[in-house]
């Protein structure tokens, strides 16, 4: 196994705020993203913002795909230009990046089947089962006319109002949670906040600082690739990743 960092700057990247909290710190920093936000953009956004914080090594949770050299699509929330950015060059530090929901569901899970759902400007996915990470993309999935993106994201919450919202929330995701034999849900996301303490059995809200516990965990798993300067990267990105 390779030596974990030692001071690990979390970078979580949402459709309307990107948030960091670096190891050893206990208040996370925000800045507000959208949808004209570039990568140059977020990083000196998060090197003004991390001023003061000693960091090694930097996790990025993006919300789009990514492979061994980073993201493979564009963030659909976000402004262009992801695809192909030297992260770690503009960090000048290595850098793993993973899907956002990926990174979040790595910092929610207690062992066993746990299928994780995020619910923020879309809906992000994934399943860990006894310790394997299975990225999903649950928010394309069409039931009727409608995705579950359009159904549970934040464009339907704004439109149809809370209780129309959580109504369909709570329709769909015991019905996923059966279809993965999911042990336990964990519902995440900056929307999750709007459900209300009256959940579904076997269904549990993730806590505001599972990402960046996501983030540190990150570094624990030796086959996610760590990006280095000039395209650079050692390990090989799987779909499947062992968390130990």
């Amino acid at each position: 196994m390779s030596r974990t960092p030692e001071r690990i700057l979390a970078i979580d990247i949402g459709g309307t705020k990107v948030k960091i909290l670096a190891s050893g710190e206990t208040e996370p920093r925000k800045i507000k993203s959208g949808g004209k936000l570039t990568p140059e953009e977020m990083i000196e956004g998060v090197r003004k913002l991390a001023k003061g914080w000693k960091y090694d090594a930097v996790s990025i949770g993006l919300p789009a795909q990514v492979g061994p050299s980073g993201p493979i699509t564009e963030p659909g929330n976000l402004g262009p230009g992801w695809v192909g950015f030297d992260y770690a060059a503009a960090f000048d530090c290595p850098v793993r990046v993973v899907n956002d929901a990926a990174m979040q569901a790595i910092g929610s899970y207690d062992g066993g089947r746990m299928l994780f759902v995020g619910l923020g400007t879309g809906v992000g996915s994934a399943l860990i089962a006894e310790h394997v990470l299975i990225g999903l993309e649950l928010g394309d999935l069409h039931f009727g006319e409608r995705s579950v993106s359009d159904a549970l994201g934040r464009e339907a919450l704004d439109k149809e109002g809370k209780k129309v919202w959580r109504k369909a929330v709570f329709e769909l995701v015991p019905a996923l949670q059966k279809a993965f034999l999911a042990d336990y849900v964990v519902l995440g996301g900056g929307n999750a906040e709007h459900l209300g303490k009256k959940l579904p059995p076997g269904v549990r809200l993730g806590n505001n600082l599972t990402a960046f516990r996501g983030g540190y965990r990150l570094w624990g798993i030796d086959d996610v690739p760590t990006l280095k300067a000039n395209g650079k990267r050692r390990g090989a990105a799987l779909n499947g990743w062992r968390l130990l």
